[in-house]
């Protein structure tokens, strides 16, 4: 995929993968569905889930390293600030030949890499975010959006990016 099929299809997820409700069990629920995956998976992640400034899950599995909290960190102050999937940010900054940097923010404090995604409640918007750090960027994205497919009862193989690199 292009850049400009991705940008489509990261704002495609983020309209369709919304929740009626979002709770602690739902926030369990969610986490624990991504720690399934990655260890099924044999990946070496760390998964977070949290209403802004509440975190709800966390696990770090196996072959994760102190870096990958920060990475987190980072991604999700980019969902908090914008409303929107880091991946889905940095693919916009891309495009415009921008940075988070020339927007004021340090990198010390927010990364627009994929594996943050906002938790978005229909009635509420945005409330929270769900993280994953560990895989390349494309990579820690699809795996959080492949995990809120299931959750949801949507359908993966129709929301998830295609083949990288492909067209501009």
């Amino acid at each position: 995929m292009g850049l400009t099929e991705d940008l489509a299809c990261v704002a495609l997820q983020e309209r369709e993968l919304r929740f009626p409700r979002f709770d602690e069990q739902v926030a369990w629920d969610l986490g624990a569905r991504l720690r399934t995956l990655a260890q099924e998976r044999g990946l070496a992640v760390v998964i977070d889930v949290r209403r802004f400034g509440q975190p709800l899950f966390y696990a770090a599995l196996q072959g994760t390293t102190p870096d990958n909290p920060e990475w987190v960190r980072r991604k999700s102050n980019v969902v908090a600030r914008y409303h929107r999937s880091s991946y889905g940010m940095g693919l916009s900054l891309r495009s415009k030949g921008q940075t988070l940097e020339e927007r004021g923010h340090a990198t010390a404090d927010f990364a627009a890499h994929g594996g943050s995604f906002p938790l978005y409640v229909e009635g509420a918007g945005v409330i929270g975010s769900v993280t994953v750090s560990g895989l390349p960027q494309r990579d820690d994205h699809e795996l959080v959006v492949e995990a809120l497919c299931g959750l949801l009862g949507k359908n993966y193989a129709t929301l998830k990016l295609g083949p990288e690199g492909q067209g501009v």
